[in-house]
């Protein structure tokens, strides 16, 4: 149950990221943005959080490892969410829309959310991994 609770977070932000800057601000349709954020939630959680994520960093000190941790699976979550954006968006938006600069902007503010969002996991869906709390 706690992975569907995360799954939902993280397409609750996901989407509104999207929303805001590929709807609203790109003017790009609400549909492609939704299948776009669809995607993007699963490919991330599952190759972001559960197999990078959650497997990365071995460290004696609990502290230390969270944060290598944290950096590796935000460092994938970045390449992951910017090549499905900049893809999927070049596919699914009118030509008008500069994706490349959405997709930039867009993945910057969630790798901001995806950092803080690391650290939810660790607390209350990788409870292994959070000696350290």
């Amino acid at each position: 149950m706690q992975h569907v609770k995360a799954i939902a977070i993280k397409f609750v932000m996901i989407l509104a990221v999207l929303t805001f800057i590929h709807t609203i601000i790109f003017d790009g349709s609400f549909t492609s943005t939704l299948i776009i954020s669809i995607v993007l939630t699963l490919a991330a959680y599952l190759l972001g959080d559960l197999v990078i994520f959650r497997k990365a960093g071995n460290d004696a000190n609990r502290n230390n490892d969270q944060y290598k941790r944290n950096i590796i699976g935000t460092g994938s979550d970045l390449v992951v969410a910017f090549l499905i954006i900049w893809l999927l968006g070049d596919l699914l938006f009118k030509d008008d829309i500069n994706i490349v600069g959405a997709a930039v902007i867009s993945t910057l503010i969630i790798g901001f959310g995806e950092w803080v969002f690391h650290i939810y996991l660790d607390k209350n869906v990788f409870p292994e991994k959070s000696e350290h709390y």
